[in-house]
């Protein structure tokens, strides 16, 4: 789980559903703006063949959390400009990036462009859904992430990350549940409380 996590904060199954052709930017920009509060358990498929799962939270603008199920017990945490990741397992302290060094950033922005988005290096229709490569356009070592929209309704599906080392991390989200209310406390960065049973 440790390179899927640095890889998120540095750089940050399909299924045969996902119909429609290519979303412009514009419609996946208009989707996220239209986002306000999101919850959706996860399923991440690692380089290694192992599985974690968790829940992302999400409240635009500018906050997000990521809560790994035990027994992997870590949380990365977006909010107040930067990305702090909590793995207890790494008996290390808390790491910390600027969350507009990530790809965090071109989703919590409070007005999403992706046309101008200089982390924005491709646009791409793979068959059954929308990609959207994003990648620090300073730091491109530290690999690349592929956003996966489907259409009709538009949704964040799933995403890819890349490392520099030719390894890939993907994370499937489950079903969405929107518009309902999270606590300010998910979005501490002492990374302490738990999203199970928020009141949504």
């Amino acid at each position: 789980m440790r390179p899927f996590i640095c890889a998120l904060a540095l750089s940050l199954a399909a299924t045969a559903s996902w119909a429609g052709g290519k979303l412009s930017l514009p419609e996946i920009s208009s989707y996220l703006n239209g986002l306000s509060t999101v919850v959706a358990p996860f399923t991440q498929y690692n380089d290694d063949g192992s599985r974690s799962t968790g829940t992302v939270y999400l409240h635009r603008p500018g906050r997000m959390r990521f809560e790994y199920d035990p027994p992997d017990a870590a949380t990365v945490v977006a909010g107040a400009g930067a990305v702090v990741i909590h793995d207890p397992k790494s008996n290390q302290p808390p790491e910390s990036y600027p969350l507009k060094r990530t790809p965090l950033s071109l989703i919590l922005d409070r007005n999403v462009n992706l046309s101008r988005a200089n982390m924005v290096v491709g646009h791409s229709f793979d068959g059954t859904s929308t990609v959207v490569s994003a990648q620090d356009p300073e730091n491109p070592e530290y690999g690349r992430i592929d956003l996966l929209f489907g259409g009709d309704p538009i949704e964040l599906r799933k995403w890819v990350i890349h490392d520099n080392g030719g390894g890939q991390t993907t994370v499937v989200l489950g079903a969405l549940d929107k518009g309902g209310r999270l606590s300010s406390n998910l979005f501490s960065h002492q990374g302490g409380g738990s999203g199970r049973g928020t009141n949504r």
